[in-house]
């Protein structure tokens, strides 16, 4: 490799991240069990030591930030104990989901309130994500009034992720569905409403269930598809891939990056974690084997020939990463530790290598 090949790599490190100083979100995703909280969390330790005020939110309903800070935290922006510009807040789309109905129920008659309830239980179940883009909506209109320098979001597994990019088609199929209602049943509804009892809509102008929940729906839509033209600036906006050095992971990371890319997101980094001394190659290591294994005692060889078998592997799956990204990504290769980063102190610890990597040697 010449050194002019070797300066057009981009550096194994996200320190352009956190250089990149007009980013405002910051996505996290990947395959479960890849480690994106972890990297979520190391990530915006090193982003608060270049920003004035950065918050971490998790939108993965089994929430790991709470077990990653060894701190309990909630709906609302919580400081992370040791800091005092890192926040972390844990969103639960049910409770928000709740949240808009009671908002929502809150100006309407109790006739209006039952048939508003019934309107939203035909939307989620006939309209998969819907529930989550509204829960979404709301999130972004809350942190768009507060006065955090960058965002980032430890998402859910790669499948929700990816709902979360279709949120403006799905905002369609809900107005869409709704106006259809209104078209045919909307003079149905307000005389049913006036039969039991209620004045022909109680919304706060006089508006029916109907009205009362396009009004909603096309808040959230306009929230949204503001949102979304943020989210395709990549000035502004991008995706970090995180994945493990194995055959699903990285076949969904490669799925991943791809789908990103039709949703016009910007992703150039790929963090890979897990990885067995990634300072050395499996080659290095079968040499240092042979040489050894002779005066090793049977349990020994048994588990050194396991690492070697899983170094070999990982090698074939890091290589393959690559071939397809390493010309134009940042690939950042995370050591598999010998024990568990949680708590402040060991998440500080190991952020350093995601600025600060190993230095590798790729062929």
């Amino acid at each position: 490799m010449s050194a002019f090949e070797e300066e057009d790599i981009p550096e194994p490190s996200l320190a352009n991240i956190v250089d990149q100083e007009s980013l405002k979100w910051v996505f996290v995703g990947g395959k479960g069990g890849v480690g994106k909280t972890t990297t979520s969390c190391c990530l915006s330790i090193q982003l608060a030591k270049a920003r004035n005020k950065v918050l971490v939110v998790s939108t993965d309903p089994a929430h790991n930030l709470s077990d990653a800070f060894c701190q309990k935290f909630g709906r609302d922006p919580m400081l992370v104990n040791g800091f005092d510009n890192l926040y972390v807040m844990e969103i639960d789309a049910n409770q928000d989901m709740e949240k808009i109905q009671d908002e929502m129920a809150a100006t309407a008659g109790d006739e209006d309130q039952s048939m508003l309830q019934s309107l939203m239980g035909d939307l989620t179940s006939s309209i998969p994500g819907i529930d989550e883009a509204m829960s979404f909506s709301e999130l972004m209109k809350q942190v768009q009034s507060m006065d955090y320098d960058i965002v980032v979001f430890d998402t859910a597994p790669t499948g929700h992720t990816l709902r979360l990019l279709s949120f403006p088609t799905i905002m369609e199929k809900a107005l869409g569905k709704i106006m259809d209602l209104k078209d045919k049943f909307g003079g149905m509804l307000n005389s049913m409403s006036g039969l039991m009892g209620g004045a022909a809509g109680t919304g706060p102008n006089g508006e029916s269930p109907t009205d009362m929940m396009l009004g909603k729906l096309t808040e959230t839509r306009e929230i949204i598809n503001k949102v979304n033209t943020m989210f395709q600036d990549p000035t502004v906006t991008t995706f970090v891939c995180v994945c493990i050095p194995e055959f699903l992971s990285i076949f969904e990371t490669e799925r991943l990056v791809q789908e990103l890319g039709k949703f016009g997101i910007d992703s150039h980094n790929v963090v890979i974690n897990q990885v067995l001394f990634p300072e050395k190659d499996a080659d290095e290591l079968a040499e240092w084997y042979e040489g050894e294994k002779g005066s090793m005692s049977k349990e020994c060889g048994e588990i050194c020939a396991k690492m070697l078998a899983r170094k070999k592997m990982q090698d074939k799956y890091i290589g393959q990463c690559f071939d397809l990204y390493g010309d134009d990504f940042h690939i950042i290769l995370q050591p598999l530790l010998d024990h568990e980063v949680r708590g402040v102190e060991k998440l500080t610890e190991f952020s350093e290598t995601l600025v600060n990597p190993v230095d590798l040697e790729v062929d």
